[in-house]
């Protein structure tokens, strides 16, 4: 999985539609192979990342949970942490 996707699923506050379409917009990236696409592919391109954002909004507007909403500045705090281990000097 591309690692610049994060999860939006359950978090307080709610997840935003700037970080739905960062992680569409991502994920075209990881599929298509262009970071930015030439002007021939631009409006395929975009088309693609504005129907992946619906899709997403539509499937996280959907899932239930009984857990506790996560708190994001302590989840990217342990994402710091493990980043720190995974890539401190041995």
């Amino acid at each position: 999985m591309c690692r610049s996707i994060k999860t939006l699923f359950n978090f307080e506050p709610p997840v935003t539609d700037e970080e739905i379409r960062a992680a569409s917009l991502q994920f075209v990236r990881k599929v298509s192979g262009f970071n930015k696409p030439s002007k021939a592919n631009q409006a395929a391109f975009l088309a693609a990342v504005d129907e992946i954002a619906g899709v997403s909004r539509g499937l996280l507007n959907s899932l239930e949970t009984n857990a506790a909403p996560r708190n994001r500045e302590e989840e990217a705090a342990k994402a710091r942490a493990r980043a720190a281990q995974r890539f401190a000097p041995t």
